[in-house]
């Protein structure tokens, strides 16, 4: 954790003809003092919860994919913890995790512990954080469409190998790598291609234990222009589980990202 200002997300640029975006939204343990603050947890429980709800290492992951590209995607990485808040989630009342306090700020943890007080207000973390998170997103998506034609947006995940008591569809498979789709945003190809660059671990599998893909409000449901995919790593296929270090197969998944950056 940080006690100095840090900035919410990083835009790091890539090549102008990319149409590619590597989304990279809960990689970071980094909570500011002012956020700290308002979490229940005594210090050695937040970083037991970071373990587990981090994605660790998946920044380092779409950066030695990136690096590795003939044409160099973009990439839009969240700076700070996902305890902070969750950038993906829907602000409002069509986000189902919302059930087990999880919606776009968390009131409970990995375990359904208390994170935060009942009576905390929310608008001052989405205002501060969440709403220029997701305006700064919608800008680099508006500027490959508006280079390319077309943006495909790569989300990048890990989950962990057995299910966590928050997840509301963990009693389904858990492959090595899960592929999460959008009825609108993911079109065949896209994950036919991610199927074939990911076959060398394990096997895929779609939309369990976990479904769905990160897409702007303005383009969700109405922008065929907007494709997107996301894409689950179990980590026990590249680190030591909870929240330890990487593996040697870091390297073998940043070929495989790179190799479905490459084709799109």
């Amino acid at each position: 954790m940080s006690t100095a200002p840090q900035p919410s997300f990083r835009l790091l640029p890539g090549d102008a003809d990319s149409p590619v975006l590597l989304h990279v939204p809960h990689g970071s343990r980094t909570i500011p003092e002012e956020v700290r603050g308002g979490i229940l947890l005594a210090d050695s429980a937040l970083e037991r919860e970071l373990d587990h709800i981090t994605d660790s290492h998946t920044a380092e992951l779409a950066a030695r994919a990136a690096e590795s590209c003939p044409l160099r995607p973009w990439s839009y990485v969240n700076a700070l913890s996902r305890l902070v808040v969750d950038p993906e989630r829907f602000p409002d009342d069509r986000e189902e995790m919302r059930a087990v306090g999880m919606g776009a700020v968390y009131t409970h943890t990995t375990h359904r512990e208390r994170l935060r007080g009942p009576d905390i207000d929310q608008h001052p973390l989405l205002d501060r954080y969440f709403h220029p998170y997701a305006r700064a997103m919608t800008e680099a998506v508006d500027a490959r469409i508006a280079a390319t034609g077309r943006a495909v947006i790569v989300d990048v995940h890990s989950y962990p190998s057995a299910p966590l008591p928050y997840e509301l569809h963990g009693t389904g498979p858990r492959p090595p790598v899960c592929l999460g789709t959008d009825p609108f945003h993911t079109p065949p190809e896209l994950r036919a291609l991610a199927e074939a660059a990911f076959a060398g671990f394990g096997g895929t599998g779609i939309d369990s234990p976990f479904t769905g893909t990160y897409v702007p409000l303005k383009h969700y449901g109405t922008d065929r222009r907007v494709t997107a995919l996301m894409i689950e790593i179990r980590r026990d296929t590249y680190m030591s589980e909870p929240g330890g270090p990487a593996g040697a197969g870091l390297d073998a998944l940043a070929g495989a990202l790179a190799g479905l950056v490459g084709s799109l």
